[in-house]
Order: C-alpha cells, then structure tokens, then sequence
C-alpha cells in the first residue's frame, strides 16, 4: 500500500477513536464540570502518560523502529524478531523499576508535579490516590506501543490503530451509569474514572498482544542480557530519551504553572483534547507510517524514494492540517458548547476552553510538521540533533509561559505551545535542509503557500458565517439545532476548501483521489 493510503488507513481508525473520545470527554466534563475533583483527575492521568510517551512513543519507537525495520530489510524475519525480543526485555525492567518507584513516592512527586495543589489537602490527596491507581496504566500503554511499533513496521496497522478505540469504549462503558447516577462526592466519579482508565489500558494490551502473536512474530521476553546491537540500542535510546524528557518538561512546566489557579488544569486538558483531534488523525498517523517506510528506504539505498515518501508526507499533512487549525480558531466557542457545554460544564468554562483552544490551534501545523520532519533524523539513526532542538524549544517554553501566565493564565500556556512548536519546526527544516537530506522544490513550495491561502480564506468565511449565527450559538440555546448547525457549517468549510483547491489547480481533486487508489 501506499503512503498515502496507509496514512488514510491509521487516520481513518484514529477519526473513529477520537469521535469515542469526543464521547467520552463530553461525558467527563458532565459529571466532573472543571472543578477540583477534575483537575485532581486530569494531572494524576497525566502523570503515567508522561513517561508513556517518554519510554515507549519515545525513546523505544524512535530508537527501535530504525533498527528492527532495517533487520527485517537485511537480515530478514527471523533475526529482525530476535532483535526485537531482546530490546523488548529491557523495556520491560525498566517500567517495573520506575513503576514500583513510583508507586512508593507518589506524595513527594506530586509535590513537585502540582505544588499548587499542595495549599488544598483535600485536593491534594485525591490527586496522590488516583495516581497510585492510574499509574500501572504506564506498564500497559508502553507494552502495547512496543507491539504496536513490530506490527506498523511489518505493514499491520490496525490493531494499534484500534487500540485506543476500545480504550474509549471501556471508559464509556463506565460513564454512562455515571452520568444517571445521583453521587454526591466528585471523588467518587474521579475514582471509577481511574478504575476505567486502568481497565481499557489492559484491554488495548490485549488486543495489540493478540495481533502481533496471529501474525506469529510475538518476540520472547527473557533476562535482559547486554549484547552488541543492546548497545547500539541504547546510544540510539538515550538522546531520544533525554529528547522526550524535554518534551515532557514542557508538558510537567504548564502543569506547575497551571496548578497555581483554579480549574486551569481542566481547561488546558479540555482544550488539549479537541486540537488533538486532528494532530492524531493526520500528524501521528503520518508520523507512525512514515518512520518505517523512510527506515527501510535509507536502509536499501533508496534516498530519491525516501525524499519522495516526505514530501508527499508533508504535502499531505499540511493539505489536511491548515483547514483544520483555521476551523478550530473560527469556530472556537461553537465547538466547545456543542461538545461540552452540559451538566457541571457551564458557559464560563466554554470561554475559557474554547481560548486555551485556539492558543493550540496555532501551532497545530506546526505540532504536525514535528512528525513529518523527525522521522528525517530519526531514520538515518540521528536521535541526538532533535534532542538539541527540543531543548531550545523548551527554553523558549518556559520563557514565554512564564511572561504570559501573569496577564493571560491558561491561554498564556498555550500560545506558548504553539510558539515552542513552531521553533521546533524551524529548526529542523533547516538543518534537514543544509544537510541535503529534504527541501521543498519551487512547485512544492508554490503549492504549500496556495494551500495556507486557501485554508486562510475558508477560516474568514466561517468566522464571518458564525457571527452571524452567533445567536443559534448562545448559551442555552437548542442544542439539536446547534449541533445540526456546526454540522453544516463544518460541511460547507469543507466544501468550499476543496473546491477552492481544485479551481485554483493548487491540489486538484483527480491527484489527492489518484494517491487513494494508489497501491504501490
């Protein structure tokens, strides 16, 4: 299959695990609103995701997809699974020790990871209790992403695809009796929550375990034992650990700044939410596709059809992502009403959500170009450069978060996001670039500045069309209408993109359905 389709593929099933979510979070927001029982939840959820997506959508992908596809491209299946077996081991001691650590000095961590809480006992403990409930979460998500990078770089991406569907089912599953029963305590909800999220933890290790051990390549996890190509692991893993540790001090720094007011925790992560939806669907799938296939291309010498796969990725990603953060800004507070705004959820928190949301929505592209430009480093086994970048992009976080949190709080936080994000971006394309490794030509460069143009002019219409429905959209109003509303309005942004883009000739519809159908 193609790039294009395999990215159509994840980011059709990553389309239907964000609509779940988008379920899930409504019903969140309606029985845990923004207050302090939500807040306790959103950074004690937090907390295990970080180091998620340090050890296992980190340093174990970035370091372990370059290496295990180039194996299978050399030395074939058997060897490829051996490899992986062995790295897998060390995987798995190093989530036991951290998580047994953890689990013994929650207090004193949460202390440092929300010392705003630290005033609020009640608060407080509630957020050390559900951590020490949700933190073996850790041990699932991380398994289950190692199996999941064996399968995408065998070509199978459903499973993981799928896994976090059945994530949001589980959790569901548990929020609808929620939602009609009558408890008094927001403790008690944020409790059954934890339970949830450890449940649908265990099912996505389930099914990703069960797919990679059909397709007969589940590898054996034994005494890990320090060998050559271990080593050669580790100095891959190591920078790509210390570059997912920055990227995580930009999450843990807005969550100390944000536990020093009230409720902004639960903004930033209902905001977080909704930009995620389309930085999962376009720039992680790309990302999960595209790291394979540029591994394997540089692995067989292949550097013209290496270029090519980032081009189309990037081209692709951009076509899709610049709409969508236009639409994002323009139909902000519609957005956040429709999705949100119901029970403990009230009109307060849909302002306040729907400007942390479009602080985000500014740098979606370039959060996006992050995943289409990494995988150029990372294929060629260079984990250290992007570590660099990250740092800087770090310390330009946390000088704009703390100039702007004074005078602006949650959305402060996230436009220093987006800000990080896009220096971050500038400064990968240009190194890709003086290295030779990627550039743009002339016409891929006239065809991106046409799309943003395009994008640009769909927002403003849409901006325009929603203040004049601004009524349909007030607080209370029918929500059946507002929805029906949003819908169409979503249609017509659409529809007036697209066919912008194929007038103009800057992305004729013929070559975007030409790459659907496109199998090799």
């Amino acid at each position: 299959m193609s790039l294009f389709r395999n990215t159509m593929s994840v980011g059709g099933l990553t389309l239907v695990s964000r609509i779940f979510g988008f379920v899930r979070d409504a019903l969140i927001a309606a029985v845990l609103g923004i207050g302090p029982a939500a807040d306790a939840f959103q950074a004690a959820f937090r907390f295990p995701n970080l180091f998620r997506r340090l050890f296992a959508e980190g340093a174990f992908n970035t370091a372990f997809v370059p290496m295990f596809s180039g194996a299978l491209e050399t030395s074939g299946a058997e060897e490829a699974k051996k490899l992986a077996g062995r790295i897998m081991s060390w995987l798995v001691v190093a989530i036991l020790i951290v998580t047994i650590l953890a689990e013994i000095f929650m207090e004193p961590i949460m202390m440092v990871f929300v010392p705003g809480f630290v005033d609020d006992p009640e608060k407080f403990a509630l957020t050390v209790f559900l951590s020490r409930i949700m933190f073996p979460y850790l041990a699932c998500m991380s398994l289950m992403a190692a199996y999941g990078a064996i399968l995408n770089s065998l070509g199978k991406f459903f499973a993981a695809a799928f896994a976090p569907v059945l994530l949001n089912i589980v959790n569901i599953a548990v929020l609808v009796p929620l939602a009609f029963l009558t408890l008094e305590n927001p403790a008690d909800v944020a409790f059954w929550l934890g339970i949830a999220a450890m449940a649908g933890g265990v099912a996505q290790l389930a099914l990703v375990f069960f797919a990679i051990r059909r397709a007969g390549f589940l590898p054996a996890i034994g005494w890990p034992r320090y060998t050559g190509e271990v080593k050669r692991f580790w100095l891959l893993a190591l920078p790509a650990i210390a570059a997912g540790g920055i990227v995580q001090i930009n999450v843990f720094v807005g969550t100390v700044i944000a536990s020093q007011a009230d409720a902004a925790i639960a903004i930033i992560a209902n905001a977080d939410r909704l930009y995620q939806l389309p930085l999962g669907i376009i720039g992680i799938a790309i990302g999960t596709v595209l790291l394979p296939e540029l591994s394997r291309h540089l692995s067989a010498g292949r550097d013209i059809e290496a270029r090519a796969s980032q081009s189309q990725a990037l081209l692709l990603s951009m076509t899709l992502t610049l709409p969508a953060a236009t639409a994002l800004i323009a139909l902000a507070v519609p957005i956040v009403r429709v999705l949100f705004e119901r029970g403990a959820f009230d009109a307060f928190a849909t302002i306040a959500v729907s400007e942390a949301l479009m602080g985000f929505a500014v740098g979606l592209p370039a959060f996006v170009l992050i995943r289409v430009l990494q995988p150029g480093f990372f294929s060629r086994k260079d984990t250290k450069t992007p570590t660099l970048i990250a740092g800087l992009s770090l310390v330009v976080n946390i000088a704009v978060s703390l100039t702007l949190w004074p005078h602006l709080e949650h959305i402060g936080i996230a436009i220093a996001t987006s800000t990080s994000a896009w220096v971050n971006v500038l400064l990968l394309a240009t190194l890709l670039a003086r290295r030779g490794h990627f550039r743009l030509d002339g016409g891929e460069t006239v065809k991106l500045a046409g799309t943003f143009g395009v994008a640009f002019a769909m927002g403003a219409v849409l901006w325009f069309i929603a203040g004049w429905a601004a009524p349909v959209f007030a607080s209370g109003a029918n929500f059946a209408l507002q929805a029906l509303a949003l819908m169409v309005l979503c249609g017509l942004g659409a529809a007036f993109y697209f066919a912008l883009l194929h007038v103009t000739g800057i992305q004729p519809l013929g070559a975007i359905l030409a790459r659907l159908r496109r199998r090799g």
